[in-house]
């Protein structure tokens, strides 16, 4: 039996890769053909996947650095793993709150300095680098998902008051949320009220550059912000004028651009948020499972770009059909299994936007799956379909 390929674009996690059982599977950077792509932080923007390629997995919750329309019309299902280093990130963000709160960093950086009595040295010249303590204010959340939720709950168990932000909210992301965290209704609350702000939003359209001149002047004086997310999130030059004028205290970021570094009031962390053992074990196993769930069976969770869809296996053979969201794809898909005298034991189909994905469980022994799919792709708005 030919084994299913599996190219690592990145080195990932053992404990993620283990998850492949070798008999059915190759896994390695140097893998041929493949059948599936693990990546990390390498950018796909300019690959040009093989026709072979069903699915990629990013082992963390961004994709920016994978082309996702060009997968979508390509019919390559795209997976992240949100939540896997959710941990990891709020801690970080625990670590920005001090860093934003206090001249630490220019404090290490002088001590690293000192020579000679350094005890004496470090008592006269430790004022130049204090601050303030964050028990007690206000911080706003803006983003209430895996890591935003975690951080507010975390800041407010230290003594932070909390006002969280974000319109999509899932249901069972509120009921992760302490009681005491308010809830803003429009996102100038946050602007107004806070005296730190973290963001834990995706870079989309809605959210690049929405930390601009006109919504720092909505702000506190003195306001401190921290962005572990996406360095789109912040218009660089706007954030540099309101440093200069006092407006901002500090920014802290885990994204440095030539355009901040060495900004006076700016703390650059080296995307440090997910880099952690844990975190890269967390995404590369639930990226492996994914992958081989969807490789095995069709099923998908957790896609950027496809609906999620999971159908109990039976030991059938199954046709995975990604098609456009129009209408009579069921009906023309299945025509054709019934046309070639298969009987249809199940079947599920959910839509995600302008895509689709029907499953299709199949009672008896498939003779020609090849002929089967190249027939089912040739109707109009079919994106891709295989049998497993």
């Amino acid at each position: 039996m030919k084994k299913t390929n599996i190219k690592l674009m990145n080195k990932i996690a053992a404990v993620g890769t283990d998850v492949f059982d070798r008999s059915v599977y190759n896994v390695g950077e140097g893998v041929e053909d493949a059948d599936a792509i693990m990546v990390r932080s390498a950018s796909l923007h300019d690959v040009t996947f093989d026709k072979s390629v069903l699915a990629i997995a990013r082992c963390g919750a961004g994709v920016n650095n994978i082309p996702i329309d060009r997968c979508t019309s390509e019919g390559i299902v795209v997976f992240n793993t949100p939540g896997a280093n959710a941990n990891g990130v709020k801690e970080l963000t625990i670590c920005a709150l001090a860093l934003a709160s206090r001249d630490i960093v220019g404090g290490v950086n002088w001590a690293s300095t000192l020579t000679e009595n350094v005890a004496g040295a470090v008592e006269k010249g430790k004022s130049a680098f204090g601050g303030c303590e964050f028990a007690g204010k206000t911080l706003g959340v803006v983003g209430l998902g895996a890591i935003g939720g975690m951080v507010a709950n975390a800041a407010e168990a230290l003594g932070m008051n909390v006002i969280g932000y974000d319109p999509y909210v899932t249901v069972d992301a509120a009921w992760h949320l302490s009681g005491s965290i308010a809830h803003a209704t429009k996102l100038e609350e946050i602007f107004e009220k806070s005296d730190y702000i973290t963001l834990h939003v995706p870079a989309v359209a809605a959210t690049k550059g929405m930390i601009c001149q006109k919504n720092i002047e909505m702000m506190k004086d003195g306001v401190r912000i921290i962005n572990l997310a996406r360095a789109d999130l912040v218009v660089a030059e706007d954030v540099k004028a309101a440093l200069e004028s006092g407006k901002m205290a500090k920014y802290v970021t885990d994204f440095p651009t030539e355009d901040i570094i060495g900004v006076k009031g700016i703390v650059a962390i080296p995307h440090l948020g997910a880099s952690t053992a844990e975190s890269e074990d967390n995404c590369a196993v639930m990226a492996a499972r994914q992958l081989d769930a969807f490789l095995t069976t069709g099923n998908i969770r957790n896609s950027v770009n496809f609906p999620s869809i999971e159908m109990p296996t039976t030991g059938r053979h199954r046709l995975v059909i990604l098609h456009q969201n129009i209408p009579e794809m069921i009906a023309k898909t299945t025509a054709i299994v019934s046309g070639k005298g298969i009987n249809i034991a199940d079947m599920m189909s959910k839509a995600k936007g302008d895509v689709a994905c029907t499953i299709i469980e199949l009672d008896g022994s498939i003779q020609n799956a090849d002929d089967i799919c190249k027939t089912i792709s040739a109707v109009r708005g079919i994106i891709r379909a295989r049998i497993v």
